[in-house]
């Protein structure tokens, strides 16, 4: 048998080793934050079209001043990542990592006591002797609807086409890298008419007769805006958008039977029943063509936060007419992302049409994420640069990798399931308590991921960049504030300009300063948690968030970084203890604002702590979360090190 040829084993080496290195690099940019959001590794002070000049300019002293930045930033930061150190903490990873899905899968198993008191919940699974646990209703609705909103995303951007062309006579792809004023319009008008057009259909769709209803508050909502006395329009608005949050709770979408029965009453003066009354029934059958969600009420929420930025940039731009961006000497068409949303639209752009367009933008209409009235016409004037076909479909690829992760971690723990059935608590061991609360802030993570990426992958192909809404995966965020900024990011960055900037922001330099800065947030979080539902059980987890936020702010000053500089290691360690602390809190507010509430937070903690492997066990997760607040402290060193400074 002749002996193998060398060279040739060497070239089927170097082969493989190429389709190594290529995978990884695929993953690195698909895991890269600039896939993810080019805000986030962009100044929003920086139109992106000269990052994109930038990138093209390969020169030798760009590429000079490139390899200073770096050598000062590694200077000040070094990596720890091949440090003894963190070899240490790479082997509890090792150890805890697969451990802590194994103990949710042993609590999941058929064979164990409670598994037949939720069994009927779970589904049909597509992993081969597994089932799966779609027991959360969000989640099951948005996975059972995957096909028809992928083609959503192929047939809405190819309609938009046939529409300029059949319509306008001209293909919408085609614009010039700085388009005319005129120019810049029509492809406002253009885009402005379709989002119009397409709302509509897209209504009726949805929720059928109750597009009357829907149309009926954006109605009233405009004339608050621009009926209402200038001064009086930000008071007359939040009135009206909170009374609209209460009013669609406490009048459960207005039924048209509902209504019928209060005219009937109304007419008869009580002295008929309305069982039998035609008007009654009549209601009800226009009831029966709600559409395909027909509780439109209980995703009208996100629609409110975008009827406040209209009256509120309405408002602002009624003393910033002057602000435009000629008169201020930027390029329109190369606009930084901070001038797209405080550069107000021009008086002609805040029209009924394009206030519906805006407020019901098919893309963003049901879970968004939220972009401004200002920064969505800018966008519909001039294409942003940071719309690369590349990029859009690397992110499509990391949305693909979380709905599979997503399907995996369903099949194999069955939490949400579990907590449906209200379980003997103490049947499980502590460490499985521990562990499936742990998942299920997991699993509720990407519920809430998963839509938004998706809904935001749809907006990104049609043409429009709104903001990425979650930054860090659930296991990766140590302070309460940083969480916040983080998680619903778009909704974060919402609550800064709608609310908590026009009450002073904070400020903790005197006792005063710091009672109203914790009023601020007060107000801020009472306003999320009624956002979100008006439940008790958000209220509390609010103010808890608010509560959990005061030591961290305390430590902050109690120990400036300032007075260690000697002493950089210790300081370390000393945050990190106070991180593990921050992590549970939050795993505790979360787990009553949206997953167990109040009680059912108390029996897991009471099945925790009844025996004393209970302790034993807290003091092993809180070893494991202090070598896990040390790799997410390097992450953003590692970040820094880049040029990146995400606060969060």
């Amino acid at each position: 048998m002749p002996a193998p040829n060398k060279s040739g084993r060497r070239t089927a080496e170097a082969t493989d080793l190429g389709i190594t290195m290529g995978v990884s690099s695929i993953f690195r940019n698909v895991y890269d934050l600039d896939t993810l959001d080019t805000r986030f590794t962009v100044s929003s002070n920086t139109p992106y079209k000269t990052v994109i000049d930038a990138r093209n300019d390969a020169t030798a002293a760009s590429r000079e001043r490139a390899a200073k930045w770096n050598s000062r930033l590694s200077s000040q930061s070094k990596s720890r990542w091949n440090t003894p150190e963190f070899y240490l903490y790479y082997l509890v990873f090792i150890l805890a990592i697969p451990y802590m899905f194994w103990s949710a899968y042993d609590a999941s198993k058929p064979t164990h006591p409670n598994y037949r008191n939720y069994e009927r919940y779970l589904s049909p699974g597509w992993i081969p002797g597994r089932r799966i646990d779609v027991t959360d209703s969000q989640y099951r609705a948005f996975r059972s609807n995957i096909p028809y909103l992928a083609a959503l995303v192929v047939l809405h951007p190819l309609l938009r086409r046939l529409y300029n062309m059949v319509v306008y006579r001209a293909q919408s792809g085609g614009q010039a890298s700085r388009p005319t004023l005129e120019e810049a319009d029509q492809r406002l008008n253009q885009r402005a008419s379709f989002d119009f057009g397409f709302a509509m259909i897209y209504l009726v769709a949805l929720h059928g007769v109750s597009i009357v209803k829907v149309l009926a508050i954006l109605y009233l909502n405009y004339q608050v805006a621009t009926t209402v006395p200038r001064k009086s329009i930000p008071a007359a608005t939040w009135a009206f958008n909170i009374g609209t949050l209460f009013a669609n709770e406490l009048g459960n979408g207005y039924k048209f039977r509902d209504i019928a029965s209060l005219l009937w009453g109304f007419l008869s003066g009580g002295l008929i029943d309305d069982s039998n009354s035609s008007l009654v029934h009549w209601g009800a059958w226009i009831d029966s063509y709600g559409g395909l969600m027909g509780r439109w009420e209980i995703l009208f929420n996100i629609t409110v936060l975008r009827l406040i930025s209209f009256n509120l940039d309405y408002y602002w731009s009624l003393d910033r007419r002057s602000a435009s961006p000629v008169e201020k000497q930027l390029d329109p068409s190369s606009l930084s992302e901070r001038d797209r949303v405080s550069t107000p639209a021009q008086s002609k752009d805040f029209s009924f049409r394009n206030y519906v367009a805006y407020a019901i933008y098919a893309p963003l209409y049901l879970t968004g994420p939220i972009i401004t009235f200002n920064d969505y016409i800018s966008q519909l004037r001039y294409k942003p640069a940071s719309l690369e076909t590349s990029r859009t479909i690397r992110y499509a690829i990391r949305f693909a990798f979380a709905l599979l992760s997503m399907e995996v971690i369903l099949h194999y723990d069955y939490v949400q399931a579990i907590a449906k059935v209200s379980p003997r608590w103490a049947e499980y061991t502590a460490a499985q308590l521990c562990l499936l609360s742990y998942f299920n802030l997991h699993l509720i993570w990407l519920k809430l991921l998963l839509p938004w990426r998706f809904f935001r992958l749809w907006s990104l192909v049609d043409g429009v960049d709104p903001p990425e809404n979650i930054i860090r995966c659930v296991s990766n965020n140590w302070s309460t504030l940083a969480f916040w900024r983080s998680w619903h990011r778009s909704f974060y960055r919402w609550s800064l300009r709608y609310i908590y900037l026009p009450l002073g922001g904070s400020s903790f330099s005197t006792a005063r300063d710091a009672a109203r800065s914790v009023l601020t947030y007060v107000l801020v979080f009472t306003f999320v948690a009624l956002w979100h539902d008006i439940q008790l059980k958000l209220l509390i987890w609010g103010w808890l968030v608010v509560f959990f936020m005061l030591p961290e702010m305390a430590a902050g000053s109690l120990f400036p970084k300032r007075r260690w500089e000697r002493h950089p290691t210790g300081y370390r360690m000393l945050c990190c203890a106070g991180a593990v602390a921050n992590i549970l809190m939050m795993m505790t507010a979360n787990l009553v604002g949206f997953a167990f509430g109040v009680d059912g937070l108390r029996s897991i903690l009471a099945g925790i702590f009844q025996h004393f492997t209970g302790y034993v066990f807290l003091a092993i997760a809180c070893t494991v979360l202090f070598v896990g607040v040390q790799a997410m402290f390097e992450i953003r060193e590692s970040e820094m090190r880049r040029g990146i400074n995400l606060k969060c």
